[in-house]
């Protein structure tokens, strides 16, 4: 790899959910792809190691340095130690990507939605969130600073959607604002990505959807419309949001909310499928 040329060369990154629940590329692969690609080092995190072991084995046969670590984003103890197994094995952290997340599959809204169901998602799509970066800082903070990335949804802007996820991802937005305002002075910047209609293994094969239905080809074509470019995004996408946002040219950027959504953010519902 070259290493004159590379944008994130020296830093060294943290990816939950680095793994993929299915064969192609989820965005948590797919973005430690690229960030390894751009020189960092990259500790790769998942709830089930051997989710990982194919985005490590990519990397390496690509010439890159990674590793990978189980941890459970919604136990402290396993963020703690996340942050430590960073800190031995490649030094202080440079890049936090918190990516890890769930799909809601019961209750879409208040009226019958069940309070484990609740529970689950807020723990991991947003209290995992708050774990991760709470462990992470002060080791940032140690090593002069450094980048995080948020995860958000156009659920989280919308008032649709099932109700634990969209509240989850809305809240990891003001999540966002909040590390931002507290951090910069640390040189901290925290910002947050907002995907649109991603096509993923885990949207693909139905995983954590109601009732675990892959999804058909009309709905398929649905969301693609629904955007204002009339694409569907891919993981890529989101990684390439990640690389920027994490590098020095994203130096004087903090506390963002940028969608990346094809435009979908910015539609509203009666134009959505009026385009073909």
């Amino acid at each position: 790899m070259e290493q004159n040329r590379l944008r994130l060369s020296g830093k060294v990154a943290i990816v939950t959910g680095a793994g993929s629940s299915g064969p192609g590329f989820g965005t948590g692969k797919a973005t430690s792809i690229l960030l390894a690609r751009e020189g960092a080092k990259v500790l790769l995190v998942d709830v089930v190691a051997s989710r990982a072991e194919e985005t490590l084995a990519i990397i390496e046969e690509e010439g890159g340095e990674a590793s990978v670590f189980e941890a459970d984003v919604t136990r402290s103890d396993d963020c703690r130690a996340m942050v430590d197994a960073t800190i031995e094995r490649y030094g202080a952290p440079s890049i936090l990507f918190n990516n890890a997340a769930v799909n809601a599959v019961r209750g879409h809204t208040v009226a019958d939605l069940e309070e484990d169901e609740w529970d689950r998602v807020m723990g991991i799509n947003l209290k995992g969130v708050m774990l991760a970066s709470g462990h992470t800082v002060p080791a940032m903070v140690e090593g002069g600073g450094g980048s995080i990335i948020n995860v958000s949804s156009t659920a989280g802007i919308r008032g649709a959607g099932e109700v634990s996820y969209a509240v989850a991802k809305g809240g990891v937005i003001s999540l966002t604002y909040s590390m931002a305002a507290h951090h910069g002075r640390d040189n901290i910047r925290v910002n947050c990505l907002i995907p649109g209609h991603l096509w993923t293994p885990m949207v693909s094969a139905g995983t954590n959807s109601p009732g675990g239905v892959p999804m058909t080809e009309e709905h398929r074509d649905l969301r693609r419309r629904a955007g204002a470019l009339g694409t569907e995004g891919t993981a890529w996408d989101i990684a390439w949001a990640v690389v920027f946002l994490a590098s020095d040219e994203a130096r004087w950027i903090s506390g963002a909310v940028l969608p990346v959504d094809a435009g979908t953010s910015v539609m509203l519902p009666v134009q959505m499928f009026q385009l073909t």
